[in-house]
């Protein structure tokens, strides 16, 4: 494992219930190797992104440090995904968890998958504000 850098990773549920979700995707994460929660934003509902009709999502940023690399940590957030009852069924569509990685210390990377910083960061006003309220400056934010 590398050392320890920090990274944000925005969660997210519209599907189920949607506050124990992000709940059970907390307490994941701080198992994570090599992971610990350094803050958590509040909790906010929001309105779905993109084209398909669906209901609000619960939202909340985290700050971690971990030193898992970029592509362990997202191995390890789409077991959580899965293990949350997340089916990529549908671009945009509703779900049961999504856990998103929006930046790791001052990487950019670009994979198949995996895009960091994230690129949705100006189009999500809740980040912003998110991210804002962990006290994180960060050149995309």
């Amino acid at each position: 494992m590398a050392k320890p850098e920090l990274a944000a990773i925005a969660l997210g549920s519209n599907l189920g219930d949607r506050a124990a979700a992000l709940e059970q995707a907390r307490d994941r994460i701080a198992k994570l190797p090599g992971t610990r929660i350094v803050r958590a934003s509040a909790v906010e509902e929001t309105e779905p992104i993109g084209p398909v009709p669906q209901g609000p999502f619960l939202n909340q940023m985290l700050l971690v440090e971990t030193a898992l690399e970029p592509r362990a940590l997202l191995d390890g957030l789409l077991a959580i995904e899965r293990a949350g009852g997340r089916e990529r069924a549908e671009r945009w569509g509703p779900r049961t968890l999504d856990c998103d990685i929006v930046w790791y210390g001052d990487r950019v990377v670009r994979e198949p998958g995996l895009v960091i910083p994230h690129p949705e960061i100006p189009n999500r006003p809740f980040w912003q504000r998110e991210l804002a309220e962990l006290h994180v400056a960060h050149p995309t934010a």
